[in-house]
């Protein structure tokens, strides 16, 4: 059974730090992309960062310069790190593995607040 644990999430002062982790485990496939996403009350979920099996990285533009995305193979996990971070950055953080035939698997997602 696929599991995905974010942790991570929390309450934040704008301008502050947080590092998101997702634990993957009970793969029994080849991974195309994981990648995080994010849903903010009110508006649909939207992918914040993503990185293929190759190391490849792209980023919303909103969190450019401010995000980064990488996997720790060897531990099945995938971080997210996130400085200076804004209000609107405010969102369910979710975790999501693609597999090579585009099935999507998902975490619980993590509670991310950022006040002004």
């Amino acid at each position: 059974q696929v599991q995905l644990v974010e942790s991570g999430g929390g309450l934040v002062q704008a301008g502050g730090s947080l590092r998101l982790s997702c634990a993957v485990s009970g793969i029994f496939f080849r991974i195309n992309t994981m990648g995080w996403y994010r849903q903010a009350p009110g508006k649909q979920r939207e992918l914040v960062a993503g990185i293929t099996s190759g190391g490849n990285t792209n980023y919303a533009d909103s969190v450019k310069g401010r995000f980064t995305i990488s996997r720790d193979n060897a531990k099945n996990t995938m971080y997210l790190q996130m400085n200076s971070l804004k209000p609107e950055d405010t969102a369910v953080y979710y975790c999501n593995v693609r597999s090579q035939s585009m099935n999507n698997y998902w975490g619980q997602g993590t509670q991310v607040i950022v006040s002004s």
